[in-house]
């Protein structure tokens, strides 16, 4: 690391995560080559390159069993939850996407605030944290008419004409319950679990096999997929469907979650809107756990065109609202607003974890970019960690190297409130 101070700095940092009790610990040390040295502010930060949190990315509760373009997995906001907050502390995420941070939170006994500007954020994550029992959702699914209106959309590409027509009567169920104010918790799980389960690459999914969940082809892209492999809609059974999603999303909850659940479910806040500004009162967050939207990375408007339908939503709207940052400058202008925001939020002793990812083939490390702002908010920096991930199942779909493209590597730059 060079000198003295900076050794300090890496003691320092490392006295966060190496924590005294039964939380996982770094074993064996990270060895040298490990550490980098980051300058900003004129100082040097360190920046730690380990695999933490990859090897127990099967532990995770399936609840947050939900598909979201470039979401982190829960071990992610899980490691710096355990470390840096107690049970009933505040953990906010201003970018929820599917709602990870605020799920797990939950999970584990704190209290959450959540806020993205899309609206399918709310509806992906707000139902999780009252989960209905399977024999009501399987009740109120016989009581939704297994047809819908006609809206000129041309979707047979993606499904059988009666798989449609139930869908159709999924959407037309729900929008009304939510117009007319009548949407109950039971509707709300419907709605997320159907939202999830439109588009997918296995028989699990109402379509016929198309993209991971997490992005919706446009409806020629799939017309070109369905010659290509010579295939044809067949019938899904929405209602089968939805309840062993339930099922899955519901196994290996204990009766501890559930409390915690139902606990954080009372004064949780699910928000909509723009993260410089966001309605919550002020020094009231223990702890910020957030990935902002990735420079020039994903399209999240193009990728959730076909739940906006279903939803009743615009996504030519929302796409606007969540138009991708095309230069660094106004990247970095935008964060520099959420810092400002997170400062104002984060109380005396909390902390914020930041994560980004490489972009530009590794060439643009925007950890580096997210450290300076947030000091010249007023944060104190404790230095960055690096997830070393192994392969994945998404990442083998799609033919990325490891590492390559910087979405299979959580860079995440930690800061306190003095």
């Amino acid at each position: 690391m060079g000198d003295a101070r900076a050794e300090a700095g890496r003691r320092r940092f490392l006295a966060h995560f190496i924590p005294a009790g039964d939380l996982p610990v770094l074993e064996p040390p990270p060895p040298d080559d490990a550490w980098e040295r980051v300058e900003a502010g004129g100082e040097a930060f360190p920046r730690l390159a380990v695999e933490l949190w990859t090897s127990r990315q099967r532990q995770a509760a399936s609840l947050h069993e939900v598909s979201y373009r470039a979401c982190y997995k829960p071990q992610l906001p899980r490691h710096f939850i355990e470390r840096l907050t107690r049970p009933g502390d505040l953990v906010y995420d201003p970018f929820s996407g599917r709602g990870t941070t605020a799920v797990e939170a939950a999970l584990l006994g704190r209290r959450v605030a959540a806020n993205d500007a899309n609206p399918l954020s709310r509806m992906l994550a707000e139902p999780r944290l009252g989960p209905p029992d399977p024999g009501a959702v399987e009740a109120r699914l016989q009581a939704i008419p297994r047809a819908g209106t006609q809206d000129g959309l041309d979707l047979s590409m993606f499904f059988h004409p009666d798989t449609e027509a139930e869908i159709r009567g999924l959407r037309d169920w729900c929008l009304a319950r939510a117009a007319g104010g009548g949407l109950d918790p039971v509707d709300a799980w419907i709605r997320m679990v159907a939202t999830n389960r439109l588009t997918g690459h296995s028989p699990g999914f109402f379509s016929v096999y198309t993209l991971p969940p997490n992005q919706a082809v446009t409806a020629e892209k799939q017309r070109q997929l369905n010659r290509q492999r010579g295939q044809v809609p067949p019938y899904r059974d929405t209602n089968a469907l939805i309840l062993k999603k339930t099922r899955q999303l519901l196994s290996g909850l204990d009766a501890d979650q559930r409390r915690n659940l139902a606990a954080a479910a009372r004064d949780a806040a699910f928000l909509t809107g723009d993260a410089r500004a966001v309605p919550l009162p002020e020094a009231s967050v223990q702890l910020t756990v957030t990935s902002p939207p990735f420079l020039d990375v994903v399209d999240y408007a193009a990728d959730n065109w076909l739940r906006c339908w279903f939803n009743g939503l615009d996504a030519e709207a929302i796409g606007r609202e969540l138009s991708t940052f095309r230069s660094l400058a106004a990247w970095s202008e935008a964060m520099a607003g959420v810092f400002a925001e997170l400062a104002r939020l984060t109380r005396p002793g909390g902390f914020v974890a930041f994560e980004v990812g490489e972009i530009r083939g590794g060439k643009l490390k925007l950890d580096e970019v997210v450290l300076p702002l947030g000091l010249a908010a007023g944060f104190k920096g404790h230095g960055i960690l690096v997830n070393r991930q192994a392969f994945t199942k998404t990442a083998h779909i799609w033919g990325v190297d490891n590492n390559g493209k910087g979405t299979n590597s959580n860079r995440v730059v930690l800061f306190e409130q003095p």
